[in-house]
């Protein structure tokens, strides 16, 4: 056995790295197009994305599919956008194509994903589907604001907010877990009553009129030492403080997932629950626990929507974003960099598709349309097929 797995490991890092390499060229060929260098013919373009092509199919071939699937949809995709910004004004570009803000942005929409995706991720990695995400978002978004209202403080608002998507995490997992419901019927009915549920309460309390405009909003982080600093002080000097939270629970999922005894024990509930039962695991407080906390993460990320985004609440303001966060879960192949990731380009996407309009609109839904087939394509097995947790969505009894 240890003859045979040695030299496998040895062969897919090099082929990984190669594939990497062709991500990268292909990220290259359009931006060698796009300001601040705006190369106005095509050929670079064509020759980074022919490298990163061929570098894909190298590794396709000799086994590494996933990446290597991806350098040549980077390779197609940088060269198809290096190709029309030759053909656009500089002038144009030059509007649209701002690095800095663009970042900036990225990183404000793609927050309450970030949320949303880790909160998925320690749901299914203890076993249990959660397809909720969307209701414990929307319930953290409401309740956040009105918390923040009635107490005039956004801390306790943010607070609330996670209470309240804690709460649903503990109606699912009861379905789930205990009464050992179908987890994704439980998820949808958790979506639906948190829709309903939130929508009626906003009617009752706030009218026609809407939420208030004076309400508490989450405070940003203001780096003064990046004042003055090109680039890096426009997109990280002040940003919101739930970004940095966001931005420091990924890592700090990794460590818990997979350097922790807790992390090991929620990954052998949601691979083997039965063998983890016979050496003392306790699977229903595992996946309780999980759940709870995958609530309470949406949550946050639904708070942040409402008091630090946007600063008000409409019906169903969380717009599928919890279903994008689930697929940013299976995009990442159930890992918080890998999920973390496929939110950041969803946040780029919404943030380049909000200066797209410049060209035309329907550029615009272009892009805010790329990550949904992007992970279509990866949920489908194209580039590679996404393996949950073994024991992922089958309910556990206790023998």
């Amino acid at each position: 056995m240890t003859s045979i797995s040695l030299p496998t490991g040895r062969i897919s890092n090099p082929l990984k790295a190669l594939a990497w390499a062709g991500i990268v060229l292909g990220l290259l060929a359009a931006f060698v197009a796009l300001p601040p260098i705006t190369a106005r013919s095509w050929i670079p373009s064509l020759f980074l994305g022919l490298l990163a092509a061929l570098a894909g199919v190298w590794a396709i071939t000799r086994g590494e599919r996933r990446f290597g699937w991806y350098a040549v949809a980077t390779a197609a995709l940088g060269f198809g956008l290096a190709y029309l910004a030759t053909r656009s004004e500089i002038g144009k570009l030059e509007t649209v194509v701002v690095w800095s803000a663009l970042f900036a942005s990225m990183l404000r929409y793609a927050t309450p994903l970030i949320f949303g995706a880790l909160g998925g991720m320690f749901s299914e990695r203890s076993g249990v589907v959660n397809v909720g995400l969307e209701g414990m978002m929307l319930m953290g978004a409401f309740f956040g604001i009105v918390a923040a209202d009635k107490f005039d403080s956004w801390f306790l608002g943010l607070l609330v907010g996670i209470l309240s998507g804690g709460a649903m995490g503990l109606l699912h997992a009861i379905w789930s877990v205990h009464l050992r419901a179908d987890q994704i019927i439980s998820g949808f009915a958790i979506n639906f009553l948190a829709l309903g549920l939130t929508g009626y309460l906003f009617i009752d309390i706030y009218g026609q009129e809407g939420t208030p405009t004076d309400i508490p909003s989450i405070p940003n982080v203001r780096l003064s030492f990046l004042d003055g600093v090109p680039f890096f002080g426009d997109i990280f000097g002040n940003l919101n403080l739930m970004i940095w939270i966001a931005l420091i629970l990924t890592p700090l999922s990794w460590l818990v997932l997979f350097k922790t005894p807790l992390g090991l024990r929620i990954r052998a509930v949601g691979e083997h629950p039965r063998a983890a039962d016979t050496v003392g695991i306790d699977v229903y407080r595992i996946r309780y626990g999980a759940v709870i906390a995958s609530g309470m993460l949406a949550a946050a990320g639904g708070a942040y929507l409402s008091i630090g985004f946007v600063n008000s609440f409409n019906e169903n303001m969380t717009a599928g974003r919890g279903f994008i966060a689930l697929a940013a879960v299976i995009f990442g192949n159930w890992r918080p960099f890998g999920a973390a990731a496929a939110c950041l380009l969803f946040g780029f996407s919404s943030a380049l598709a909000q200066r797209l309009p410049e060209y035309s609109d329907s550029a615009a839904v272009l892009f805010q349309a790329l990550p949904y087939v992007l992970t279509l394509i990866a949920v489908a097995g194209v580039i590679g097929r996404s393996i949950p947790p073994a024991a992922d969505g089958r309910p556990y009894q206790k023998q």
